[in-house]
């Protein structure tokens, strides 16, 4: 690693970071909220294993989802106007996080620990990190939570306890987003579920530009409230 962070809240530049492993930026520092919101603006997210060190991410190309590119697949959209459901933002956000970091088939631990726990709690009561939720039954059945900083929503993680639990929550999520006018949905890294959704790889030049346009907008210091119609 050729970047250790002191107590100074500054990042190497993006182009430094590592081809293998992918975006691997800079080593150590902390998980302050100082430090976290400077490396949201900067297009920087931290992912460690607990007990280890704090390890600063940047990868080329980044995956993300432009809100107006949603899609939605038949199945899912016979789901969603059923309305057996209840969308609810921002009333469990730390039962969120912990459902995100409890273990999952086929995954031997999990990268949201204790320290990272603590640190997007403070976020989420700062206003700065919000939880997207599932109930059911009155029953919180799946959500999902992340970041925002201008017109960005950097999301960090989901669950589902039942089936299409977390995917009701994300189609909900994005379909606000795109009434609010958010420039885009930093899903980080490529999966095929979020693929699914129609989120694609850009490069990280192309993304550190919509970054740059989009991050100064104010930002919603205070509990989201969804439109009640989020859904068309």
């Amino acid at each position: 690693m050729s970047f250790w962070l002191t107590s100074r809240l500054s990042f190497p530049p993006l182009e430094d970071a590592l081809v293998e492993p992918n975006g691997l930026l800079a080593a150590g520092g902390d998980l302050s909220p100082e430090r976290l919101i400077k490396a949201y603006r900067c297009g920087i997210f931290p992912w460690f294993n607990e007990n280890e060190t704090i390890l600063w991410w940047s990868p080329d190309p980044r995956m993300i989802l432009f809100p107006n590119e949603l899609k939605i697949s038949h199945s899912l959209n016979k789901i969603l106007k059923q309305r057996n459901y209840e969308i609810r933002v921002d009333s469990a956000f730390n039962e969120v996080i912990r459902a995100c970091a409890a273990p999952r088939k086929k995954q031997a631990g999990t990268w949201i620990h204790s320290d990272m726990i603590s640190a997007y709690i403070t976020l989420h009561e700062m206003g700065l990190a919000h939880s997207v939720e599932t109930w059911i039954d009155g029953r919180l059945k799946g959500g999902l939570y992340g970041v925002t900083q201008g017109k960005i929503f950097f999301g960090e993680s989901m669950f589902s306890q039942i089936n299409n639990a977390s995917k009701i929550a994300f189609v909900h999520l994005v379909k606000q987003l795109e009434k609010w006018n958010y420039s885009m949905i930093d899903c980080q890294m490529r999966t095929n579920h979020l693929a699914s959704f129609g989120a694609r790889e850009i490069s990280r030049k192309e993304f550190s530009h919509i970054l740059k346009e989009s991050v100064n907008y104010p930002n919603q210091i205070e509990k989201w409230s969804f439109d009640n119609e989020s859904i068309e």
